[in-house]
């Protein structure tokens, strides 16, 4: 006698096979996409700390010494929190060599890109300028080095790591 078809019995062992191996497919499937979210959200904290270093490092380094002046000007110092400005080639808002300033308001770390230079804060009413908010600090620190031609930056973030860089200026305009 020649078979020429699967029994029931077949039939139903191969469907339950196929179940099972189903399930533990979706569980590894689920399993996947927890991790997948896990490390997408480690990557968006390390893309985040990485462009604050990026800015802060490019700002300092390609910043642009003015009429014999320093090239970073402190508006305010103080023990936690330093207000800094200077001027610099680092744009992120494509303006040609424009002024930059760093302050802390609020624990809030901001960084203003102008054109026109700002001399005092609170700032004029009348000025023109792009506000980053980089993100919620509980220190800001610039210390100039004896010859000011390097910078040390400390910039302690709440929530993310601490950003400690050594920057010398490369612009020597």
């Amino acid at each position: 006698m020649v078979r020429s078809a699967f029994t029931l019995i077949e039939l139903l062992i191969s469907i339950t096979i196929l179940s099972i191996l189903m399930l533990a497919l979706y569980k590894a499937y689920d399993a996947l996409n927890i991790s997948n979210e896990i490390y997408k959200e480690k990557s968006q904290a390390i893309k985040s700390i990485e462009l604050k270093k990026r800015t802060i490092y490019l700002d300092f380094a390609l910043s642009v010494k003015k009429d014999d002046k320093d090239r970073v000007t402190y508006l305010e110092k103080d023990t936690e929190e330093d207000i800094v400005t200077f001027a610099g080639s680092n744009s992120i808002h494509k303006r040609y060599n424009p002024y930059i300033t760093y302050l802390v308001k609020n624990k809030i770390l901001y960084r203003v890109e102008s054109l026109q230079e700002i001399k005092e804060y609170p700032f004029a009413a009348d000025i023109r300028a792009d506000i980053d908010v980089m993100g919620e600090v509980k220190k800001f620190k610039v210390f100039k080095s004896k010859n000011n031609d390097s910078y040390l930056i400390d910039a302690r973030f709440k929530d993310e790591n601490n950003i400690l860089l050594k920057v010398k200026a490369l612009n020597e305009i």
